[in-house]
């Protein structure tokens, strides 16, 4: 009994630290930003910011000669890499392949013949003309002048080749994340609704064909709290620390407080800046130091992998209106005006989740949902999600219920008040608790079906 509340509280501050650590990390990263501006090309940067998901280049690239001629250990590592990655859709094997000739020159013609040996092992339909394939599916892409293909290459334009082709290479297989996903619609509107977890790991991406073309052809993107506005990061920093000489000590039990000096000791943290915030943000903060090291990222490096941040990052390159179905101000507010005593609880379950970790930890909890996700089983998911949820609290009240009703409303009013396309992403749970987002389109009249039939 124990362990089964355990694992549930451990899911019930999992599912409000993902809403919150979205945010914690980009405060801190815009903290820590490095001074220098890194080298890329305007309009590579959409292509790049697809790749960064990927995991096949290190980010330090772009601030060491990113636009110069690409080095053997650099190519060397891309291509391992990007053959790792096409590795995982565990395809059948080419019998009849024969590797077609390169020169381990850096030229761009030698890259992408590199490239197409790895693809070319596989059964998928790629030819037998190296060159005139990566044509066909855009990955080798010239200028006026012709393909440079004798041409050594940066790179930029290494890495680009790379992403392009990995892309291509998930559509040619017909994978790629599927996601928690369905759709909705009236005479005149579309609204597509997908149910995001708010971390994430390269094994997420690429994402299915016919998720990021419904994505791409939507008028604008629906989100909880568009945490990209720097304006409401300084609220969220405003709110989410003491002022006027109190601190956390002031707060919270001696025996809390005690089991925070335990963490910062193990962890070397400051105990003068934890002691500044919150609880409510101290248990979002600290809630990622409960996982361990199997996905091999930092916490800033998983929320940037995060599903919310993938599309709210494309529709700023895109330039897609963004349209707030809460915002971060309505959700720091939220977090804020929890009771005293409700925040200390979920700081303590923190705290003692990392003192005295137990077997079902988040990141076990999280690998189950990051499968799930992947191949778009809702009802896998759904029962992992719905299995973890907790008792009735004044934390899992406002982590649902009324939210889900307030933010199916402003779905509602889309559906009736505009025409076109629209693309919904908000945290999974937000489609799975009970009378969730589709439950109050359905009570309203909406036939709320799934994305993939």
């Amino acid at each position: 009994m124990m362990k089964k509340m355990m694992k549930r509280t451990s899911a019930v501050l999992l599912g409000a630290s993902l809403m919150l650590t979205t945010v914690v990390p980009v405060i801190h990263a815009e903290e820590q930003l490095q001074p220098q501006v890194p080298s890329i090309s305007p309009w590579a940067i959409e292509t790049l910011n697809e790749g960064e998901k990927y995991g096949i280049f290190p980010m330090e690239w772009y601030y060491d000669g990113f636009l110069e001629e690409i080095s053997v250990d650099k190519v060397n590592e891309l291509l391992a890499l990007t053959e790792k990655k096409i590795a995982t859709l565990g395809l059948a094997e080419n019998k009849q392949y024969k590797p077609v000739s390169v020169k381990n020159d850096n030229t761009r013609g030698d890259i992408v013949k590199h490239m197409y040996n790895i693809v070319a092992r596989y059964d998928l339909p790629v030819g037998k003309d190296a060159i005139q394939f990566m044509k066909e599916q855009n990955i080798l892409q010239g200028s006026p002048n012709g393909l440079h293909l004798e041409k050594k290459a940066t790179t930029q334009q290494a890495v680009i080749l790379a992403v392009r082709f990995i892309k291509s290479t998930y559509a040619l297989a017909e994978q790629g994340s599927k996601g928690v996903a369905w759709v909705v619609e009236d005479e005149d509107t579309t609204v597509y609704l997908l149910g995001s977890i708010h971390l994430g790991t390269p094994d997420l991406y690429p994402f299915d064909k016919k998720l990021v073309t419904a994505f791409n052809e939507s008028d604008a993107l629906l989100v909880e709290a568009n945490i990209l506005d720097t304006k409401a990061l300084e609220y969220y920093s405003e709110k989410a620390l003491y002022t006027e000489g109190k601190t956390l000590k002031d707060a919270v039990a001696p025996e809390t407080y005690a089991k925070l000096e335990q963490v910062a000791k193990l962890y070397d943290l400051p105990m003068d800046q934890l002691t500044m915030q919150k609880p409510w943000m101290l248990s979002s903060a600290l809630s990622m130091l409960a996982m361990d090291d199997s996905f091999g990222l930092t916490p800033q490096e998983m929320t940037m992998h995060g599903i919310d941040v993938y599309f709210l990052l494309n529709a700023q390159l895109q330039q897609k209106p963004v349209i707030e179905l809460e915002g971060v101000k309505a959700q720091v507010d939220m977090f804020d005006a929890l009771s005293p005593e409700a925040q200390e609880q979920s700081l303590v379950a923190v705290l003692d989740s990392i003192i005295s970790p137990s077997d079902e930890n988040q990141s076990k909890i999280l690998k189950e949902w990051f499968t799930s996700w992947n191949k778009g089983n809702v009802e896998e998911f759904a029962k992992s999600f719905q299995a973890m949820e907790g008792t009735s609290s004044e934390f899992n009240k406002m982590l649902f219920g009324l939210r889900d009703e307030q933010m199916a409303k402003k779905i509602m009013n889309v559906l009736e008040e505009k025409e076109g396309k629209y693309f919904v992403v908000v945290g999974s749970g937000h489609f799975l608790v009970d009378k969730n987002i589709r439950y109050h389109l359905e009570k309203s009249g909406y036939n709320v079906k799934p994305f993939y039939q």
